[in-house]
C-alpha cells in the first residue's frame, strides 16, 4: 500500500544566512527514522524587480537515519521552481547521450566540455547481502542537452568504478509549467546503482554559466525579485515497503536592486 508522507516546510524561518551577495537556506527535517538535510541558494540576491538578471544557483541534500541504518533507496525526485526567472541556452553547444556512453568523468568533460552548465558531486553506499557497506562517489556533470518538445534539457553524467566500471547518464527535461507560483519542473529518475544495491546518500551541484553569443551577453539562469522571494517545491520518493514520498517547500528571500 502506497504511503505518502507530506511535509510542508516554509524556510523563511529557517534561513541560515542571507548576505548582500548571496541568498541561502539550510533545513533539517526528520520523518520517523529518516533525516533529510538540505541546503541551497543563489547569488547575487539583489536583483531587478521587473526584469531578469544573471544568477548562479547551488543546492544539495543529504539523507541519513536516526538509528544509523542505511537510508531507503531514493527512487526519483521532482523539483518545481519559481516562475520569476528563465533558462537561456542560446548559443550553447548541445551534448548528446551518444557522446557520453561508457565514459568516465574526464572523458565525458572532454567530449562535451563546451556544453557544461553545472557541476557537482554525488555519494552513495553499496550494501550487498552479507557484506559490509562500501562508500562510493562520483563527480556529477550537467550538460546542455537537445531540446525536447520546445523545452530545454540537461544530461547528467556520473561514473563509478565499484563494483565494476559503470557510467550513469540521466536525461532531464526542464519542463515549462503553469502551476501557481511555479513555472518550471524537473523530474529526475535515479538510476540503479550496483544492480540495485546502491543507496544514494547525498548530492549537490552548482548550476550557471555566462557567455557572449553574436555580441550579446547571456546567462544560463536568470531571475528577478518581483515578490521578494523565490519558492522551490521538492518531492522525493523512496523505494521501500511503503513507497514513501516526502514533499517539502523551500523559500529563499531576495532583495530588489536599486
Amino acid at each position: 500500500m502506497r504511503r505518502k508522507i507530506v511535509l510542508g516546510v516554509v524556510l523563511g524561518a529557517l534561513v541560515a544566512a542571507a548576505v548582500a551577495s548571496a541568498s541561502t537556506f539550510t533545513a533539517h527535517v526528520r520523518l520517523g527514522d529518516l533525516v533529510l538535510d538540505a541546503q541551497g541558494g543563489f547569488e547575487p540576491n539583489a536583483l531587478p524587480k521587473f526584469e531578469n538578471a544573471p544568477i548562479i544557483t547551488h543546492g544539495g541534500g543529504k539523507l541519513s537515519t536516526v538509528s544509523g541504518e542505511i537510508p531507503p533507496i531514493l527512487d526519483n525526485f521532482v523539483l518545481e521552481f519559481d516562475k520569476h526567472g528563465a533558462v537561456d541556452t542560446t548559443g550553447i553547444p548541445v551534448c548528446t547521450q551518444g557522446k557520453l556512453v561508457a565514459t568516465d568523468v574526464p572523458a565525458a568533460r572532454r567530449a562535451c566540455g563546451d556544453a557544461i552548465v553545472g557541476k557537482g558531486f554525488g555519494k552513495a553506499v553499496v550494501k550487498f547481502p552479507e557484506q559490509g557497506p562500501i562508500n562510493v562517489g562520483s563527480p556529477i556533470t550537467l550538460f546542455n542537452g537537445p531540446k525536447k518538445g520546445g523545452d530545454d534539457t540537461i544530461i547528467a553524467h556520473a561514473h563509478l568504478d565499484y563494483p565494476g566500471p559503470a557510467t550513469f547518464i540521466v536525461p532531464v527535461v526542464i519542463e515549462k509549467i503553469n502551476n501557481g507560483v511555479f513555472g518550471y519542473r524537473v523530474n529526475v529518475k535515479i538510476p540503479k546503482i550496483a544492480g540495485g544495491y546502491g543507496h544514494p546518500l547525498s548530492g549537490s551541484a552548482t548550476v550557471g554559466r555566462k557567455w557572449t553569443y553574436k555580441g550579446k551577453k547571456h546567462s544560463y539562469i536568470s531571475a528577478r525579485c518581483e515578490t521578494g522571494r523565490f519558492q522551490v517545491k521538492g518531492q522525493f520518493t523512496f523505494k521501500d515497503a511503503d513507497n514513501t514520498t516526502l514533499t517539502a517547500n523551500f523559500v529563499l528571500p531576495c532583495k530588489v536592486r536599486k
